[in-house]
């Protein structure tokens, strides 16, 4: 602030000395006042120049040797000063200012800031430009692959469980579910775990139930009896089939097991009742 004091004082007695100096000499009462108010302007500077060379003095003489010797030091090393959380933005920026002349910059492909020191010296520096808001929120493409490679074992709400058990977080830092690994899947275009097991060639409930020649509740039957290989593709159950073979089940076989085996229950049954 002094020394601001000083700069103000010094331009306004340079303001004063050219009002002066383009007086015509013949108008001597102009002349004489314009005088006036020049010499009250340089005792102001003066003034103003004395009070922020004694404000100085006094700073420095409040300073024990160690003070001196600290601040030194800092000054030397300005990137720990400038990095030191006690230092705050207000005097980061005062820093800067003394540092700096100016700054250009140039916006394209990349920011180029053109920097000028007060010394003299330049430097260059190319940035690159700030993310948008969607990519600063971007799924991360570790977890993009991760995604698809459990596709190919789970469903939607099963990869959900295995990321959160892995710790891992979407673009917006929330845990997953089965909403948000959908809207990967169809941000991405990686096929469903439906598509997947379809693309393998297995077959729906109707499809298979043609190919044994049975009704599709008899083919819930024989899934929940563990006599046909199903995959499930949803968290409710439902189920594609693998394609029958040799040792797929036959329409009436299994009744006439199951016959035998109940007939066979009753008479262990009798006998030991008898």
């Amino acid at each position: 602030m002094r020394r601001q004091e000083v700069e103000r004082a010094r331009y306004e007695c340079d303001l004063a000395r050219r009002r002066y100096m383009q007086v015509d000499p013949d108008n001597r009462l102009v002349a004489d006042s314009l005088e006036a108010e020049w010499n009250e302007k340089l005792r102001a500077h003066e003034q103003a120049n004395d009070r922020y060379q004694k404000q100085r003095a006094d700073d420095a003489a409040g300073l024990t040797i160690k003070q001196r010797a600290d601040i030194m030091s800092l000054a030397m090393d300005f990137p720990r000063l400038w990095n030191d959380p006690r230092t705050p933005n207000r005097e980061r920026k005062r820093m800067a200012r003394l540092l700096i002349t100016d700054v250009t910059l140039l916006k394209g492909a990349e920011i180029t800031a053109q920097i000028r020191f007060n010394g003299g010296t330049t430097h260059t520096l190319h940035l690159g430009l700030p993310k948008q808001s969607w990519e600063l929120h971007q799924t991360p493409s570790a977890v993009v692959e991760l995604v698809d490679q459990l596709l190919e074992h789970h469903a939607d709400a099963e990869v959900a469980q295995q990321l959160n058990g892995q710790g891992m977080q979407s673009g917006w830092g929330h845990e997953f579910n089965q909403s948000i690994v959908r809207r990967i899947r169809e941000q991405y275009h990686l096929q469903s775990r439906y598509e997947r097991l379809r693309a393998r060639g297995l077959l729906t409930k109707q499809e298979i139930a043609e190919r044994l020649n049975v009704q599709p509740d008899t083919i819930k039957k024989w899934r929940r009896a563990g006599l046909l290989r199903a995959h499930p593709f949803t968290g409710r159950g439902e189920c594609l089939f693998e394609i029958p073979d040799a040792t797929s089940p036959v329409k009436h076989r299994h009744q006439g097991k199951r016959a035998a085996l109940s007939a066979a229950s009753k008479v262990s049954s009798n006998r030991s009742g008898v």
